[in-house]
């Protein structure tokens, strides 16, 4: 039984390196076994940024599939503000969801956005006007960037973050 479980890994580690090495516009797996889904680009995506009122200094970045096919977003939406590359942000590791997040014609998928630190401890504070979202390809960004203006008043410093894709806000607005 355990030589079966371990060859079961096997196989299914041979076809993650595989699948990786099928290059950067390949289909994300889904978790349920189901069809491979294409992943989702900006040039068929609409992104929005607002703010919330809690958790204190966060944003929502809401990302809708405008293409007429089924797509995925993985990982975390890479980043940048103002003039910044997409390393204006980093990824919360601990919010990875359990599963790809696939997105319908019409759907959205949520990130949430840490700006600045709750007890004023970050380095580099400034206001900025522009968030520019890249979506990941599991090899860097896929596509160029949407620019979204951010609401008035938008101040980050070195610690912002941003949470990995969700499917429902308040996943998204709990880191």
């Amino acid at each position: 039984m355990r030589f079966a479980r371990l060859i079961a890994s096997a196989a299914l580690s041979g076809a993650a390196v595989l699948a990786a090495a099928a290059g950067p516009a390949q289909a994300a797996p889904q978790a349920d076994g189901g069809p491979v889904r294409a992943l989702c680009s900006t040039s068929s995506a609409d992104f929005t940024v607002q703010n919330v009122s809690r958790p204190i200094n966060h944003q929502l970045l809401t990302v809708t599939n405008t293409g007429s096919e089924s797509c995925a977003v993985l990982k975390a939406p890479l980043l940048g503000f103002d003039d910044d590359t997409y390393v204006g942000a980093q990824a919360i590791e601990e919010s990875a969801p359990q599963a790809v997040v696939t997105l319908k014609p019409g759907e959205s998928a949520y990130a949430g956005i840490r700006l600045s630190s709750a007890d004023g401890s970050g380095e580099n504070g400034r206001y900025v006007r522009t968030l520019h979202a890249f979506l990941d390809s599991g090899d860097g960004s896929e596509g160029g960037p949407d620019s979204i203006a951010l609401p008035k008043d938008t101040w980050i410093d070195d610690s912002a973050a941003v949470t990995y894709w969700q499917t429902e806000v308040s996943d998204a607005l709990m880191w």
